[in-house]
């Protein structure tokens, strides 16, 4: 019983809750605006597409990027932080790769999307972090 006790413990209150959100809800709109419009917020991700042949592929990204929000947000949803911990630690594989397809595609030059991406890379690890160290102590009572 000791995993529904955590489990019903873990919630809104949680610092590490609020941190996994921003991410999930964010990778879905991220995801649906290369649904609606693959040519432009390829230009946002950080390599443009230049032909139109191309466009399939940013909608192809776009589900994948809704799979993945939906995926982040059921641990929150039921309340289980070592899913979440888990699955969001999984996660991290995809900004870092993401950086280094911008560093490999771009050069070193490209800084303002090798920080979008590697940014977001160091805050899934701390917020990681927290979700396996948060034993309801990093809580947002008082």
């Amino acid at each position: 019983m000791k995993t529904t006790h955590e489990t019903q413990q873990w919630d809104i209150r949680s610092v590490s809750f609020w941190m996994v959100l921003p991410i999930a809800l964010g990778i879905i709109f991220i995801g649906a605006a290369f649904i609606i419009s693959p040519s432009s917020n390829a230009a946002g991700y950080g390599i443009p597409m230049t032909n139109p042949d191309d466009l399939p592929y940013g909608r192809i990204k776009g589900i994948r990027d809704i799979f993945s929000g939906i995926v982040l947000l059921l641990p929150l949803f039921f309340k289980m932080r070592k899913a979440a911990a888990l699955v969001f630690t999984a996660s991290i594989i995809i900004p870092v790769t993401d950086c280094l397809i911008i560093l490999e595609t771009n050069g070193p030059s490209d800084l303002q999307h090798l920080l979008l991406h590697g940014l977001t890379a160091l805050y899934m690890m701390g917020t990681s972090f927290l979700l396996f160290n948060d034993k309801h102590s990093t809580s947002l009572q008082s």
